[in-house]
């Protein structure tokens, strides 16, 4: 049970404090409700775009300056962008915890004076290099484009990619970038959660010294499109891509219950069931039975009416894609035969592994802004456990049986130049 208290600043800003005696280091952790899925028509990549810049000076921290604070100390800081949300963190030695929290005070609250039409180029330039290097130079780099087309609607948040396209990149102009900052860099749009080496009441006054006189924004716009889908493709959605690829690879994904629902508990023990670990069937099916040299199974924890439940399974050099694709198929529709040996298994590696990740403060103060977020309070992460524990196995099989059938499934398989 993790010790957690909850506070909110005059400005909005949501502070959880998790202080850990057993630690001189401490997570600094700043979820901000933007990602991918706010991103309108013609504004795709703008989310990790705008990720980039943050990290391009502020009022008083010069450029890269962030990064160069940090590291003096010994300690480490980094962001991310996804579908759902951008995360800034640091971890650093207890005692200077002053500094990473001014550090991210001073880009939420006096970030724009330091904007400028340079260093937007500069990074667009980055992103667009990143895209051609990540995504389409690279083998089978742009799986999750493909799949996000064909698995949502085009009005779905999901639809298109967290990278973006390069129209929309190269289209960016400092006022875009400007007014994304104004509407979704504020104190009342995130979650600043602080774990490790503690003294909740210090820190709370030390959060409130520097982040309290930001001044609070209006509430961000309503996301664009329509969330709303059912959990059903209605037929097999697939695509051929025939690329420079070293292997045959199939993508197969089917649209679920996302991770605010109940039901993900039970999706998530199939997941494991079905594609972790050496005793999964995928692995058993796929490699064991000379098919491939991996097998996977994931289910990401996506909000925004529906998430993914993801198979990637690469062949060998003389593997046959359609025996690849049956084998994969055929593990998908068996699954609602899950035996109790194997359910029993998948449940206890999960719950190993939570406790396992909780055990870094740096993951601990990444999930409590994450479960505060996503559910309005961070002490749900203490349910977790309990959650997965009471997932019954009619529960999983009747998971499977709804959800992964042939009129929800989305294939996109790779084949290499010359075997098609």
């Amino acid at each position: 049970m993790i010790e957690i208290e909850q506070h909110r600043l005059g400005n909005g800003l949501r502070v959880v404090l998790a202080p850990d005696a057993t630690t001189a280091v401490t997570a600094v952790n700043l979820w901000y409700g933007v990602g991918s899925r706010n991103e309108p028509d013609g504004r795709t990549g703008f989310a990790h775009l705008f990720e980039h810049m943050m990290f391009q000076g502020s009022e008083h921290v010069p450029k890269n300056g962030h990064f160069q604070h940090i590291e003096r100390v010994g300690g480490s800081a980094n962001a991310t962008t996804w579908f759902d949300r951008t995360n800034y963190f640091e971890t650093v030695p207890s005692h200077y915890l002053d500094l990473a929290l001014w550090l991210e005070a001073d880009r939420m609250g006096w970030m724009l004076p330091a904007m400028t039409a340079e260093k937007l180029e500069n990074q667009r330039q980055v992103v667009m290099n990143e895209r051609r290097e990540r995504y389409d130079n690279q083998p089978y780099g742009d799986w999750d484009e493909r799949i996000q087309a064909l698995l949502f609607p085009p009005a779905h948040p999901y639809h298109h990619t967290v990278i973006g396209s390069m129209e929309d990149i190269s289209a960016a102009t400092l006022e875009d970038v400007r007014d994304f900052f104004r509407t979704y860099y504020l104190p009342n749009n995130a979650v600043l959660s602080i774990c490790g080496g503690i003294d909740p009441a210090d820190a709370l006054g030390r959060v409130d010294r520097y982040f309290g006189s930001i001044p609070p924004g209006p509430e961000p716009p309503p996301l664009p499109g329509d969330r709303h889908v059912p959990f059903s493709t209605g037929e097999t959605l697939r695509a051929d891509v025939v690329a420079a690829v070293p292997l045959p690879r199939i993508y197969m994904a089917a649209r679920v219950p996302p991770f605010t629902s109940d039901e993900f508990y039970p999706g998530h023990v199939v997941s494991c069931c079905l594609g972790s670990g050496r005793s999964s069937r995928l692995y058993e099916r796929v490699v064991r039975g000379g098919l491939g040299r991996s097998a996977t199974c994931h289910l990401l924890p996506l909000t925004t009416g529906a998430t993914i439940f993801l198979v990637i399974a690469t062949g060998l050099p003389d593997t046959d894609p359609d025996s690849l694709e049956e084998t994969v198929s055929g593990v998908l529709d068996g699954a609602p035969t899950l035996a109790r040996e194997e359910f029993t298994r998948a449940v206890a590696g999960l719950e190993t592994r939570e406790v396992r990740d909780l055990q870094q403060v740096a993951t601990r103060a990444d999930l409590l802004s994450m479960y505060a977020t996503h559910f309005g309070t961070a002490a749900r992460l203490n349910e977790d456990l309990r959650r997965l524990r009471e997932v019954e196995l009619g529960e999983a099989r009747e998971w499977a049986r709804k959800y992964l059938h042939g009129e929800n499934r989305v294939v996109v398989r790779y084949l290499p130049e010359g075997r098609a």
